[in-house]
């Protein structure tokens, strides 16, 4: 007779299947793993994401006393090791907040709402952030598709299963400690080739490739597998080269390969508990393979410093690291940034005919080392008697260097590609003080620093002026206070300065450099620890005088700006009626002057200058804690550094300006010929205008003429916006280029600028590119599409960037 069973047990077993098959989905949607809208983070709160098994996490982690990166790193090892990081160029102080807004939007900002650091734009519809197991942090829609990751946004490091696609690319950090863009570059080139690059630091652009896989035309992606193996696959599946690789399991270690501050590319294990391998330690471990083999000697660059900065040299110690060393008589510039570079710590020989300096200097002597680029004076046959004497009598030679066959070669500072060579047969000669080498010549204390302002000051300007700063000079030093007697503005590394102070320093607002419709800018000196420094005063005269609080919250938003393609806001006067802004001194003027000179520029500079300009107003709009619209892009408003660099300026006035006056062509904000036609209609303007600007200033890089030429004879080329459109439809860009050999030998490119250009002046904002697209396509790493024209069928008139 069989038991009866009961009716809920019989249902029993079907309902743990049911169970057993509905866990995986519920243990997904957990809150430990998906950060829904509205999920936030706070620097300081020691709060972070983790995934779901614990080994990686999302967060702040404090740097230092500079502040908090928000970062990923490996969660289960005491050294919590950053392998992914958003604002290391932009700590975020105590307070600040990452969050996944209700609207989907995904934002860094500061403790008072400015943004520090945003996740592209363009990206819409997030619904959750998730921090997974393989160290990927990414943002998803409903439907589980990534719409951002952290894995195809690289810092300096990859993980297993990670791979860099062609155009991606490592940055190596500055220092150990400092997460902003080093010297130092890994990228897989859009042509295929996998190489290793100097920077043009402080810019993030290529310099010299001292590691390459010469892999043009097959290199399609680098892979690091499961297995812990680094390679190129081409696009066939099949494996090109080796890049790195190492026994260890992934099971069994932690692995990661970055680029680090010193410019090899290296891999690194950690065991995941202590039984994993015998004779590991607990920490990382640096595998025995590595590139380049020897970084010292790698580069060779002709412009750059090398491996280690200028006036330092570059040696491989026993642990297979570089390390840079100064030579006698010089000291790091900066003794926690051995790699920044070396001083002289006397003062230079003088080169004036009043010196009397000669039988002051002798030399310091070293073998076994070399700066091969810094010649300027090559003599052959030659004693070594005759090369010292030649360098002693020459007031411009720091080194000379002797070799066994008679050569002798003279070189002035800084040196670059600085590196030890044994047995290279040579001499080197280094130029000190004989009295003190390692000090300033012995003089009275007021006579020499007496001596020195008068000298500067000479240098720059009459009596009048020398005698200004000579009196404040004297003032700082009785009353020990420096120009800037008011705090320091809160949140910004600016000076408030006195208007009195701002006037001694410009000489009773004298030595004019330019004027505008709203303001005037005077050259100025203050003094230095080292000298004197030279500053411009912009002095705004049509601003509204609101008071300290409103000119104050401005300025400040301005101030947090710091981009190495704008002119950098040291300070400000907000004193009564007055209201001026100082900037730092750009020695070569603005572009216009630069480029309607009377010889034709470089094109390699100016193409240059074309991505120089293009990357600050992408800062500006997307990547600045407050977007800021210029309003009134030209050349007259981007000037040159010492190395011809472009830096915008008078960016963010528009802040400063009346409501009226930002929006009129006639008023403030705006030039005749650069104007985007929406500031003729009534609707707000929107970060398009200034790619209008650059559209048209493009254009007159491009072609160094001017956008209005009313002199020309033919009248169908007097504005060269028209012109330029003409030519390109009927592929005749040749007639633009005239005599230009360089640009005409770079035809590809410029049409593709050109392209760039009618994109960017289309009439319809909607249909103009953003800057960050507009950089992609000058960079070679998006493709521009054909332009639209008036006459030609608007197929791609749907495009909208």
């Amino acid at each position: 007779m069989k038991t009866a069973v009961p009716y809920c047990l019989c249902w029993l077993p079907l309902l743990l299947l049911l169970l057993l098959l509905l866990l995986p989905a519920s243990v997904v949607a957990q809150a430990y793993s998906n950060k829904t809208l509205g999920s936030s983070l706070t620097a300081g709160d020691n709060e972070s994401w983790a995934s779901e098994s614990g080994e990686f996490a999302f967060g702040f982690q404090e740097i230092g006393t500079g502040g908090y990166l928000l970062a990923v790193w490996f969660n289960k090892i005491s050294e919590k090791t950053v392998v992914w990081s958003a604002n290391g160029g932009n700590l975020a102080k105590k307070g600040s907040k990452v969050q996944l807004t209700s609207d989907g939007n995904f934002v860094l900002n500061d403790q008072e709402g400015e943004k520090i650091w945003p996740v592209d734009s363009t990206i819409t519809g997030v619904a959750y952030a998730a921090m997974l197991d393989s160290g990927n942090f990414v943002l998803a829609r409903q439907d589980s598709i990534n719409l951002w990751e952290s894995f195809d946004n690289p810092t300096d490091t990859i993980l297993p299963t990670q791979a860099l696609n062609q155009g991606s690319k490592l940055l190596a950090r500055l220092s150990e400690t400092n997460y902003s863009s080093g010297r130092f570059m890994f990228i897989l080139e859009s042509t295929g080739n996998l190489a290793m690059y100097t920077t043009n630091f402080p810019q993030d652009s290529e310099n010299y490739a001292y590691w390459s896989s010469k892999t043009t035309g097959s290199g399609f992606q680098v892979i690091f597998n499961q297995s812990g193996s680094i390679y190129l696959m081409a696009s066939n599946g099949s494996k090109l080269m080796d890049v790195l690789t190492n026994e260890a399991s992934t099971e069994d270690y932690y692995q990661r390969a970055i680029l680090e501050y010193d410019g090899v590319f290296r891999q690194y294990v950690y065991p995941k508990s202590s039984g994993s391998s015998a004779g590991r330690p607990m920490a990382w471990s640096s595998l025995t393979s590595f590139v380049p083999d020897n970084i010292c000697t790698s580069i060779r660059a002709e412009t750059g410093s090398g491996a280690c900065g200028f006036n330092s040299y570059c040696t491989m110690g026993n642990d297979d690291r570089p390390y840079c060393q100064c030579p006698p008589g010089y000291t790091f510039l900066d003794p926690q940034d051995d790699m920044n570079g070396c001083k002289q710590d006397f003062v230079p020989e003088s080169c004036s005919e009043e010196s009397q300096e000669k039988g002051l200097f002798g030399f310091e002597e070293m073998t076994d080392v070399d700066w091969p680029l810094s010649d300027y004076g090559h003599f052959t046959e030659v004693t070594e008697d005759w090369c010292r004497q030649a360098c002693l009598d020459d007031c411009f030679c720091d080194v000379a260097i002797f070799g066994d066959g008679g050569d002798c070669w003279k070189k002035r500072t800084p040196l670059s590609n600085g590196r030890t060579e044994s047995n290279n047969g040579r001499r080197i000669l280094i130029k000190v003080r004989k009295d003190n080498s390692t000090s300033e010549p012995r003089n009275e204390g007021k006579k020499d620093q007496s001596t020195l302002i008068i000298t500067e000051s000479v240098l720059l300007g009459g009596s009048v002026f020398l005698n200004c700063l000579l009196l404040l000079a004297a003032f700082i030093k009785r009353k020990s206070k420096t120009l800037q007697p008011h705090q320091a503005m809160m949140g910004a590394n600016l000076q408030n300065f006195s208007y009195k102070a701002l006037e001694v320093a410009t000489n009773g607002f004298k030595d004019e450099l330019g004027r505008g419709a709203f303001a005037t800018v005077y050259k100025g000196a203050l003094p230095h620890d080292d000298g004197i420094n030279l500053i411009a005063v912009k002095k705004l005269e049509r601003i509204e005088k609101e008071g300290d609080k409103e000119f104050g919250a401005e300025v400040k938003a301005i101030g947090r700006t710091n981009h190495k393609n704008l002119v950098q806001l040291l300070g400000y006067c907000n004193e009564g009626q007055h209201r001026l802004l100082v900037y730092e001194f750009m020695s070569n003027g603005s572009l216009a002057t630069f480029l309607f000179g009377t010889s034709r520029p470089d094109w390699c500079k100016r193409t240059q200058i074309i991505l120089g300009t293009a990357r600050g107003l992408l800062y500006l709009h997307e990547e600045c804690s407050t977007q800021i619209i210029h309003c009134d892009i030209k050349p007259q408003n981007i000037l040159l550094d010492d190395f011809l660099t472009a830096r915008i300026s008078d960016f963010g006035l528009a802040k400063l300006l009346k409501t009226d006056q930002t929006r009129t062509m006639t008023g403030i904000r705006g030039t005749k010929g650069y104007v985007a036609p929406e500031w003729f209609k009534t609707v707000p303007v929107t970060a398009k205008v200034d790619v209008y600007s650059f559209g048209i200033v493009l254009l007159e890089i491009i072609f160094c003429r001017k956008n209005f030429e009313p002199d020309v004879r033919d009248e169908s080329q007097m504005i060269l916006a028209d012109w330029v459109q003409d030519c390109y439809k009927e592929k005749r860009l040749d007639l633009l280029v005239g005599n230009d050999e360089e640009a005409f030998g770079d035809m590809e490119k410029l049409e593709r600028f050109v392209m760039i250009a009618i994109w960017c002046t289309q009439e319809d904002p909607s249909r103009r590119p953003t800057m960050k697209k507009v950089v992609q396509m000058l960079e070679g790493a998006a493709e521009v599409s054909i332009p639209p024209d008036s006459s030609f069928s608007s197929a791609s008139s749907s495009i909208q960037f």
